[in-house]
């Protein structure tokens, strides 16, 4: 077992290579065809600019060269994780992104854990309570948290939740000059999440609630439920115990399908609460036209895209010793 797990590592591995230098190579073909550069909006900004002062800026940042060398040029910075630098945050991009890069997770892992949570329990409740009135109101709120936009649903959260009722921070990651440490800090940072958190959740909460629900009432008249019931399992472990571990089957492979969604949901929910993450940073970095910073910005969330496809695998061999990881890795 343990020998077949390293092998499919590492063959994993192996593929992300070639994965992530396509996914490079395309990102940065697809970015030559957007109008406009750095230069350009420099330019704007300073009000006017002559030809020489434009040519001048495009030479010193490397624009005046052919795009395929701008590309051999691209290609050797990754290959040795020199994600180039960022003229228009004045920093290199890697740091700029690893300064980021912790709201981002610290986001993405608490509307996941939402998401997850409570769809599972939601799910099970309405699959149990199937065609009564839990079901009703479950689906029903579903299918509403489904249909919102992630901005709108933003925009209210402020206005209700901050603006009218005052209970929580409206934007920010923490109050500007509190100098909170410890468990002040911890503290600060949670009440400052909880409106972006939620709001970036709702939507993979419906998705994941239905999704439960569905795979459940599958299962329900299935060979190994009905063995169960009639070695005398209560109900309440032939839900937990048995339906409910398949049911999570489809879960797992949804959300590592998802992970990318979830990122750039980020964006939109970032810029409306002005939480310092990627999806801020990338949203600024277009309106820039800072290329060096959205090609690493999207090269780095390739990479997360292609790792939790790994482990969305070993966990789907995990929950049912039926698949070996090697049949798991062929899945994929």
């Amino acid at each position: 077992m343990r020998a077949s797990f390293l092998r499919f590592l590492r063959q994993r591995l192996l593929q992300v290579v070639p994965v992530v230098l396509g996914i490079a190579l395309l990102n940065f073909l697809i970015l030559q065809l957007a109008p406009g550069d750095v230069v350009d909006v420099l330019a704007g900004e300073a009000g006017a600019a002559t030809p020489e002062y434009m040519a001048h800026l495009r030479a010193s940042f490397g624009l005046d060269r052919p795009v395929w060398l701008q590309l051999l040029h691209y290609l050797g910075n990754v290959a040795t994780l020199d994600l180039g630098y960022s003229f228009r945050q004045n920093m290199p991009v890697f740091e700029l992104i690893v300064k980021r890069l912790p709201a981002t997770l610290l986001l993405m892992l608490l509307a996941m854990g939402i998401a997850l949570a409570l769809g599972v329990v939601l799910g099970v409740i309405s699959a149990v309570r199937v065609q009564r009135w839990p079901d009703r109101v479950i689906s029903l709120t579903a299918l509403v948290a489904y249909a919102m936009p992630t901005f709108w649903l933003g925009l209210m959260a402020v206005v209700l939740f901050s603006a009218r009722l005052g209970w929580l921070p409206s934007g920010g990651m923490t109050d500007v000059g509190a100098r909170h440490t410890g468990l002040a800090l911890v503290f600060d940072v949670a009440r400052h999440a909880v409106l972006p958190a939620c709001t970036l959740a709702t939507f993979y909460l419906a998705v994941y609630t239905r999704l439960v629900r569905t795979a459940m009432l599958e299962l329900d008249g299935a060979d190994f439920v009905r063995t169960a019931r009639a070695k005398g399992a209560g109900e309440i472990r032939v839900t937990l115990a048995h339906a409910l571990r398949n049911a999570l089957l489809p879960l797992v492979t949804m959300v590592g399908y998802q992970v990318a969604s979830l990122l750039s949901g980020a964006v939109l929910v970032e810029s409306v609460f002005s939480w310092p993450g990627l999806g801020r940073l990338a949203f600024e970095s277009v309106l820039a036209r800072d290329f060096n910073l959205l090609l690493g910005i999207l090269l780095l969330s390739s990479l997360l895209v292609t790792f939790v496809n790994i482990l969305v695998d070993l966990l789907y061999a995990l929950l049912d010793p039926r698949v070996a990881v090697g049949q798991a890795g062929g899945r994929a």
